[in-house]
């Protein structure tokens, strides 16, 4: 039996792995970065479909939508902004919970809803912080535990 949540987490991943399909697409073609920018954009591409792919799945009750789910989820909840490697990845929807490692750290809260992104570089910003998408926590306690 599909749960309102399970379908609500379909929709997100859906609708989010669309946009970021279509906009990893684009940054493709348009073509003007290094090698490594490309990499990134293609490990975009590949991710946004997975994430598109494990929606469809999920919506029509397919049990490979679940386990494909519970990855697309587990690869959202982390944020990692260092001055040495960065790594953030939302589809459909984030809460995030962070924590800003400077003299005075101090703990910062964002959300959105119909987004998409996707952050790998190495390198970040100056304040680095760390954090989790409470959303994407949520949606794989959901899926993994609410059969």
């Amino acid at each position: 039996m599909h749960s309102f949540f399970t379908r609500v987490i379909a929709v997100f991943e859906i609708a989010g792995g669309l946009f970021g399909l279509v906009h990893q697409f684009d940054r493709l073609l348009g073509g003007r970065f290094s090698g490594v920018d490309a990499i990134v954009a293609v490990l975009g591409v590949l991710l946004f479909a997975f994430i598109l792919i494990a929606g469809i799945l999920l919506a029509s009750n397919d049990g490979r939508g679940a386990q494909m789910s519970i990855w697309a989820q587990f690869l959202q909840a982390p944020l990692i902004a260092t001055p040495v490697f960065s790594y953030a990845l939302s589809s459909g929807a984030f809460v995030n919970l962070f924590i800003t490692l400077q003299h005075s750290p101090r703990l910062g809260f964002d959300w959105s809803i119909a987004t998409h992104g996707w952050l790998l570089s190495l390198g970040g910003p100056s304040p680095a912080h760390l954090g989790i998408n409470l959303l994407a926590l949520v949606s794989w306690l959901i899926l993994r535990f609410g059969r």
